[in-house]
């Protein structure tokens, strides 16, 4: 029953909340969230929640993502300590989770540090989209679906002219999410071997796949700065490459990011999604943002009604 659920929003993302909930057909739940003059956060749930169901819906998005996180982990403990049902942490974008293991002496795995905090706040379970590292998943100690953005993508390519295209990743590493989208679309694919020196610098090593005088679509989890993207670009310029699509699930673009991207001229174009606001600034001619909403409005309904989640992943 529709009665028994409630679905919050942080402060990071209420737009995709709102579209959540239309999808739905129920109202999004009202909170506050404010901060007392000593900087410290209040947060307050204004709706019963008692023996219901309920998802909060927040994405680590900048700025800032600490106060975005202690958010979200003020929500669950008051959902939990109001006697909820059971809760959900609705995580489109999990960004801790690049903190995946100890690359460096004396560093935390910051990764499984938030999920630990996230179930000892409250969560029951965990419903977040295309990690960057697929272990991260089980770093969680409960329930944890990890929806694909692929369905999106794929449906959002079968209409376009793919003639002469191939699928790139920027990231060897993460070829096997190449591999999905370029199968779905019946596309061959290349990956660009590549070495992260810092989180600003990257050098792109090698290729491996065939793309000489091809049209690219280059796909990887997120753009933040962007770096990673115009180092794989560049390479492949030296392969004939003149037109190149770069497709993210998580569309950050930090700093000077757009502006970067804007003056590499073979990108024609950038697709990505609303699990993160993109505001106006960041918006450019050439870019689509496609929405994640029915992908998480569907899971919230599965969840809600103890439906399995496997038709999300059959595309």
């Amino acid at each position: 029953m529709e009665s028994n659920i409630c679905i919050f929003s942080g402060s990071a993302h209420r737009e995709l909340a709102e579209e959540i909930c239309s999808l739905r057909g129920i109202p999004l739940s009202p909170s506050v969230t404010r901060h007392f003059h000593n900087d410290n956060l209040y947060v307050q749930l204004q709706e019963p929640v008692r023996e219901r169901d309920v998802f909060i819906i927040q994405p680590f998005y900048p700025p800032p993502v600490s106060d975005r996180i202690l958010e979200l982990l003020m929500m669950l403990d008051a959902a939990r300590s109001a006697s909820a049902r059971r809760v959900t942490a609705v995580i489109p974008y999990y960004s801790y989770s690049r903190s995946d293991k100890k690359d460096e002496p004396r560093i935390s795995i910051a990764g499984r540090l938030i999920a630990d905090l996230l179930v000892t706040a409250g969560a029951q379970r965990i419903l977040t989209m295309t990690l960057h590292s697929p272990q991260v998943h089980g770093f969680f100690s409960v329930p944890t679906d990890h929806l694909s953005s692929m369905p999106v993508f794929a449906s959002y390519f079968r209409d376009k002219d793919l003639s002469d295209t191939v699928i790139v990743t920027p990231d060897i590493g993460h070829a096997k999410r190449a591999t999905e989208l370029a199968r779905e679309l019946h596309l061959p694919v290349a990956a660009v071997s590549k070495k992260r020196i810092d989180d600003t610098t990257v050098v792109a090593e090698g290729l491996i796949g065939e793309v000489r005088g091809k049209r690219v679509i280059l796909i990887d989890d997120e753009i933040a700065v962007g770096t990673s993207m115009i180092k794989a670009i560049a390479l492949l310029r030296k392969y004939g490459v003149e037109e190149a699509t770069l497709v993210c699930t998580h569309g950050i673009f930090c700093g000077p990011a757009i502006e970067n991207l804007k003056a590499v001229p073979e990108i024609k174009s950038i697709v990505t999604t609303n699990t993160v606001p993109i505001p106006p600034e960041k918006r450019i001619p050439c870019m689509e943002v496609l929405s994640i909403a029915p992908l998480f409005a569907e899971a919230i309904r599965r969840i809600h009604e103890g439906e399995t989640m496997q038709p999300l992943f059959d595309y």
